[in-house]
């Protein structure tokens, strides 16, 4: 058990080599990597004052947020119709398949959160669904095809 069993990870060891977006910053914390796990991959994600990602989905994953620090805001459904706000201890289920879109509802200050998804692959497919928020998403959105 002493090398097969709990792994920490430690706040130094996070690994920045994620893929990256402007107005965005990940890290993978508990991966096959770091840690050798097989089912699920977690990090940390900041969101800079007032940027938001495009519409997307992450396929058949299952992803929960943890809200550290900052106001999330997030849209859902076929047009991003559904709107909820979300701050410091609130969680987030987001279901497999489902449209949707994270905003930094903030001007003043930066979302930090955690990031737990159900599997290893950073799939994300990019939506051509116009958002209902004022302003620009970062280029590209947030999220990038790896």
């Amino acid at each position: 058990w002493k090398t097969h069993g709990i792994r920490i990870v430690r706040a130094g060891e996070l690994d920045p080599h994620t893929p990256q977006t402007p107005g965005m910053t990940r890290a993978a914390a508990i991966s096959y990597a770091s840690a050798g796990a097989q089912k699920l991959w977690a990090g940390t994600v900041v969101v800079e004052p007032n940027a938001k990602t495009g519409a997307h989905h992450h396929g058949e994953l299952e992803t929960v947020l943890y809200i550290v620090r900052g106001r999330a805001r997030f849209r859902w459904g076929d047009n991003l119709e559904f709107v909820e706000e979300a701050g410091p201890g609130d969680f987030i289920f987001v279901p497999p398949f489902v449209p949707h879109q994270e905003i930094n509802a903030r001007p003043d200050e930066a979302v930090e959160a955690v990031v737990v998804r159900s599997g290893q692959d950073p799939i994300v497919v990019n939506l051509d669904i116009a958002s209902p928020e004022s302003g620009n998403a970062a280029p590209d959105g947030f999220h990038r095809k790896v």
